[in-house]
């Protein structure tokens, strides 16, 4: 049983911050969450899926962000309080829809909670979702601590009936994923039910047909100046700090505690103040003024764009006559980085060069000592599929085809594990990685480049979850331009990026009720594209299918390559071969192939024994799928069936 579900009011418990975020959510009453898996975020809706039932909740991971909103949006409208979670990326999908709901209003509670990726360390970016907030004009809120992130939840979820509005908690990495104590609070004992009024006026929120019509905007204005005086007296603005600072640090979410660790750490308790903002969009002007009065030097402190330096200084502008001339100090000054995650470190020597302080955080030969032990001690490796990954049989299959076909074909990637394929770990075969469905959509646009001269052969990869994501449109779009492309569908059964979460080409949903799966090669025939199947393991049938393909010039072909990941449960028990090497055969460096195995497969259950001068299999991470097998020229690989 959860801790989320049978945790005790008044009581403190170490959860996550994503349980943190969850439990608020319980709290708050929540019937209907929907979302779709992107870390840092996944963990919210899996841990409200446990306990689905015993909560009365319906979850659902959709099949892409937009849905998503949509889902929980519908809840909303029927008078239940809903929630939507999604990562950064995530919000620029949904946004179509944002804008329109944004419009519209919403009915009971409705919460968007993004959890952001500064530092882009499991992204391709590291995109800042809080210029939604303002573009769409909905309100913005970043918890400071655990504690908040629960707290804050539980509240937004009343401010959305306030002013009758979608609320935005935004969360980043170490939001998200870092634990904390947290208190916990009753758990409400609610049974509504759903209702879908629409009889009323147009300007009726309750009862009127929910539209999203310009005559609407006209109520934003007055929504936003609620807003602002709601937020002059929140308590989760607060202040620490002498009365009269000499600098002024304003900040928010996990910045908080990296200011407040770097005051301390420098000593500037009664030199610095911290003002530490809950809301974040729109800001509440009073208290701004109240403080940027108090002192001529301030200091912003966020992470990725300049979001709440620029509304601060907005502010400070408009009071300009009041409270004086100040000087900024934060990404346009250059001393807080304009790109990457921000950490104590950072903060210290921003103040460091304000106060002109010489820090040295440790000894430099301390340093340099530790910086030599981590080199001898930790051996270097390139990041990498996992053993038995058949994602490194696939693009080991496809950067042999593109070279015998010999007309410089090219490869259009996409999002998820196989991104890496960009790399040697893929052998550089990815040339280019944009959005989730985008190498699909890029390789229907390059294929029909051929009246402009273009004759290079065409591919696009994507996953299973990317492809009901976002993928299918772009395969339609091609089929019926007649787009000359191969779109190359790695299906691994499951949103293996992520954590294996569900997606419609499963039997299970998120609350692991037995649903309908979609056949992925039943939708790729009915949209009229010509489409092969073939297990990657299967090197030579996969070389044979790509080649062809490739010479089809008859519109968009598909090809899917299916095998469970490596990591899933229906695979995790399963070691079909086992593995080893004949030494006799294994030549190593003085091999034609010169070490192929090691120096280009680079799976990490082959080891390159310097001693001896041979390849080895390492028995405690090879998981005998029995791909190396094939690879070696001298066939020194061995595989025995278990």
């Amino acid at each position: 049983m959860s801790i989320l579900w049978e945790g005790k009011n008044a009581n403190s418990y170490l959860v996550m911050g994503n349980d943190a975020f969850a439990r608020g959510a319980l709290e708050a009453g929540v019937k209907v969450v929907a979302g779709y898996p992107g870390t840092p975020s996944s963990e919210i809706i899996e841990q409200l899926s446990n306990i689905a039932k015993q909560a009365d909740l319906y979850v659902e991971w959709s099949v892409n962000e937009k849905v998503a909103l949509e889902v929980a949006a519908a809840a909303s409208f029927a008078e239940l309080r809903s929630m939507a979670v999604m990562k950064q990326n995530g919000v620029n999908v949904a946004s179509d829809f944002l804008l329109h709901l944004s419009m519209s209003g919403t009915r009971a509670g409705m919460v968007l909670i993004a959890c952001e990726d500064p530092g882009a360390l499991s992204s391709v970016n590291e995109g800042d979702a809080r210029t939604f907030a303002r573009l769409v004009e909905i309100p913005l809120l970043e918890p400071g601590n655990f504690q908040e992130a629960k707290d804050m939840t539980r509240w937004a979820f009343e401010l959305s009936e306030q002013i009758q509005s979608l609320v935005m908690v935004r969360s980043v990495t170490r939001m998200s994923h870092a634990s904390g104590n947290v208190q916990f609070g009753p758990l409400p004992e609610t049974h509504p039910k759903a209702r879908f009024q629409f009889h009323g006026n147009l300007l009726d929120q309750q009862t009127g047909p929910v539209i999203s019509a310009g005559i609407k905007h006209v109520l934003v204005p007055g929504r936003l100046a609620k807003l602002r005086d709601l937020f002059e007296d929140c308590p989760f603005n607060t202040y620490q700090g002498p009365d009269q600072p000499e600098l002024l640090i304003i900040t928010s979410s996990a910045c908080t505690l990296y200011s407040r660790e770097a005051v301390n750490v420098l000593g500037l308790e009664d030199r610095v103040g911290i003002l530490k903002l809950g809301t974040t969009w729109p800001l509440p002007p009073k208290l701004l003024r109240k403080h940027l009065g108090a002192t001529q030097k301030i200091m912003v402190v966020e992470e990725v764009l300049s979001f709440l330096e620029d509304n601060v200084k907005i502010i400070s502008a408009d009071a300009g006559m009041d409270i004086g001339p100040k000087t900024f100090y934060g990404k346009t000054s250059g001393h807080i980085p304009s790109v990457g995650e921000l950490n104590p470190d950072l903060v210290i020597e921003a103040l460091s060069r304000v106060f002109q302080i010489q820090y040295q955080p440790v000894p430099k030969a301390f340093s340099d000592q530790a910086a030599l032990l981590s080199f001898a001690k930790a051996p270097g490796r390139d990041m990498t599929f996992c053993p038995g990954c058949p994602h490194r049989a696939s693009f080991w299959s496809i950067h042999n085809a593109l070279a015998l076909d010999g007309r410089n074909g090219f490869v259009c990637g996409d999002i998820g594990c196989y991104t890496m394929a960009y790399g040697p770990t893929g052998f550089d075969t990815l040339k280019t990685i944009h959005s989730m469905g985008s190498g699909a959509g890029l390789a229907s646009g390059f294929a029909k480049l051929r009246q402009f001269g273009m004759d290079q052969p065409v591919l696009a990869a994507c996953g299973d979850s990317t492809f009901f994501h976002a993928a299918i449109p772009a395969l339609i779009n091609a089929v019926h331009h007649q787009s000359d492309f191969t779109l190359v569908i790695l299906d691994n059964s499951g949103t293996a990026m992520t954590g294996f979460q569900s997606h419609p080409g499963l039997q299970i949903n998120a609350m692991k009720e037995e649903v309908p799966a979609l056949d992925i090669e039943k939708i790729c025939r009915a949209v009229g594209a010509r489409v092969e199947v073939s297990d990657p393991f299967d090197l030579e049938k996969t070389l044979n299918l790509l080649n062809l393909l490739m010479e089809d010039k008859k519109g968009a072909k598909v090809l899917i390559l299916r095998k469970a990941c490596a990591l899933s449960p229906e695979r995790k028990t399963e070691k079909k071969y086992s593995m080893k090497v004949d030494e006799d055969r294994c030549r190593g460096a003085n091999c034609g192939c010169n070490r192929l195995c090691t120096r280009i497969f680079k799976c990490p259950g082959l080891i390159w024994n310097e001693s001896s001068g041979h390849s080895r299999i390492d028995e405690a991470i090879c998981v005998g799928c029995g791909v190396c097998g094939d690879i070696c020229p001298e066939q020194a690989i061995i595989r025995e069936e278990n």
